[in-house]
């Protein structure tokens, strides 16, 4: 499956979006194909949901639900109830990610609390949620870029492939939708004059559903990465090439160059991508770090942004690699503009979290099949980052902004990956075109031992 997705985001796709013309002659071209793999969102506390039956036909649900109007409907739906006949109490989540957002368990407390006439609790245990999911999509990104003799990106090719959430409603759809385009594709802050966007057929096995961030996740070590490898290229400082990519201030709206995009959470032409702001985080992001100073050898920084829900972040990883070439995160660095922030106690938890979050994805993050079932079924195969493992510090900063509010708990997590990395390049010259490190053995700690 991995090799068909790859051929298939190597091949021409159907284009989304196009300025120019891509296919323009080059002094020079690169290209390079990125893979994510499926993840699961692993929330510490796994899904759990009470019902209760009334005697006038009702339905009551305690339950920890990210989207209790949802909830509502489904249950509604599998007691073949009126939504109004169903009571949604929303508890504490724990841990969600995007998991939560769906309430297959919570169908299962009503139907059980229906048919036994007494209130059933139902709490899934690790193994059923790893196993029996929605899954963050597997995807493949090919990027193709030309550029002058004095190195400057003169076209850009970009195809996407991965299974779309919408096939979890709609059967046999190969197709990405332009909800999910616009999470980090379409909404690409690049100034080439010549820039496709392809989005490339992906055949579902599984169900597909939120995992925190999105689609941005992948997109943005793709897009990043690439940008990195450009930079190293052409012999330039990795933050000025990615300031040069972004250009001048500026607003941009896709729908300029033909995009399609859905509303998700935002409206393009009324918030378009403010290239302004998000070289702002980059420069921010870079000062806190000291970019460019002396470091020994086997140690690397890496530097990423990306723009999403609204949001701007800019991140640097440290790293060093050992003899061996393993990896060890010395520190993290990041930035966000969020526009206008009320609780920046809240913004600095988000973007902490978001840093480990995106450590463990980068790190070790990889769900697998064997004989039609997912082979992960807890943290002794399915890891998150342990304390020996996390960063010495991570720093975060809030840029002051009188900017619409944006998102906080999604946005801090695309750039850690591709930061990781570009400071693993940086550090090793070895680049990593393929997630997690874990799988090409290149992380400093292994799990075989735990039980759990």
């Amino acid at each position: 499956y991995k090799e068909s997705l790859i051929k298939s985001a190597q091949s021409p796709g159907s284009t989304v979006l196009e300025r120019g013309d891509a296919d323009t002659d080059a002094d020079k071209t690169h290209d390079a194909t990125y893979y994510a793999p499926l993840l699961a969102q692993a929330p510490m506390e796994p899904p759990a949901a009470v019902a209760r039956m009334n005697d006038v036909g009702t339905c009551v649900v305690w339950a920890c639900v990210q989207h209790p109007k949802s909830a509502r409907d489904t249950v509604a739906a599998a007691l073949g109830l009126e939504k109004e006949q169903v009571t949604v109490n929303v508890t504490l989540l724990g841990g969600a990610f995007g998991r939560k957002s769906k309430a297959d368990f919570v169908a299962e407390a009503s139907w059980l609390a229906r048919e036994t006439g007494r209130p059933v609790k139902v709490t899934w245990k690790r193994e059923d949620d790893l196993r029996h999911g929605y899954f963050h999509s597997v995807s493949a990104q090919y990027y193709r870029a030309g550029m002058d003799a004095d190195g400057k990106t003169t076209s850009w090719l970009q195809r996407t492939a991965f299974p779309t959430i919408m096939a979890t409603f709609v059967p046999d759809l190969k197709t990405p939708s332009a909800l999910e385009l616009g999470l980090g594709a379409l909404d690409a802050p690049w100034d080439v004059p010549n820039m496709r966007i392809e989005a490339c057929d992906a055949v579902p096995h599984l169900r597909i559903g939120w995992l925190r961030s999105v689609c941005n996740v992948f997109h943005a070590f793709g897009a990043s990465s690439f940008v990195d490898e450009l930079a190293h290229l052409n012999g330039q400082d990795p933050k000025e090439y990615l300031l040069e990519m972004i250009g001048p201030a500026r607003h941009i709206d896709p729908a300029a160059d033909g995009a399609e995009y859905a509303n998700y959470d935002q409206d393009l032409a009324v918030h378009p991508v403010d290239t302004g702001r998000l070289a702002a985080v980059i420069n921010s992001v870079a000062d806190m770090a000291d970019w460019g100073r002396d470091l020994p050898e086997g140690r690397g920084l890496g530097i990423a942004a990306h723009r999403s829900f609204l949001a701007y972040v800019g991140a640097v990883a440290e790293v060093s690699v050992d003899e061996n070439g393993k990896l060890v995160v010395h520190e993290m660095w990041t930035c966000i503009d969020a526009g206008t922030v009320i609780n920046p106690d809240r913004v600095i938890a988000q973007m902490e979290g978001a840093a480990i979050f995106g450590m463990s994805l980068t790190l070790h993050g990889e769900l697998t099949a064997k004989d039609g079932g997912i082979e992960q079924g807890n943290f002794d195969t399915y890891p998150m980052v342990r304390m020996s493992e996390a960063p010495t510090a991570i720093h975060c900063h809030i840029m002051e902004s009188d900017a619409a509010p944006g998102g906080v708990g999604e946005p801090g997590l695309p750039p850690i990956a591709p930061a990781i990395t570009n400071a693993y390049f940086a550090a090793s010259g070895v680049r990593v075109r393929e997630l997690p490190l874990r799988k090409a053995g290149l992380t400093s700690v292994s799990y075989t031992h735990l039980t759990l």
